[in-house]
């Protein structure tokens, strides 16, 4: 399993618009094999930031998926980022 979490800074007056232009996207990953969740929020703390979680089946699965990566309209919304990539190797209740 792989999990891709982290967040993404943009201009406060931006994010809304931002998190508006990935609804297609996150439909998209949901409906695409090997999605287990995807998720974009906005922080309830930070105005400019950005939350991101998403776990994957498989690499594969993430790759058939990524693509290119954002488009260039949300690239240029971005201010910095810092998100990662967890390989996962076992599972079990919280």
């Amino acid at each position: 399993m792989i999990i891709i979490s982290g967040w993404i800074r943009v201009d406060p007056g931006a994010r809304d618009a931002y998190l508006r232009g990935c609804v297609s996207m996150v439909e998209q990953a949901r409906a695409s094999a090997g999605c287990l969740d995807f998720a974009l929020g906005a922080d309830l703390v930070e105005a400019d930031r950005i939350n991101v979680y998403e776990r994957w089946e498989s690499e594969e699965s993430l790759d058939a998926f990524r693509g290119s990566g954002p488009s260039d309209d949300q690239t240029v919304m971005i201010r910095d980022a810092e998100v990662a990539r967890h390989q996962i190797s076992g599972v079990g209740p919280a």
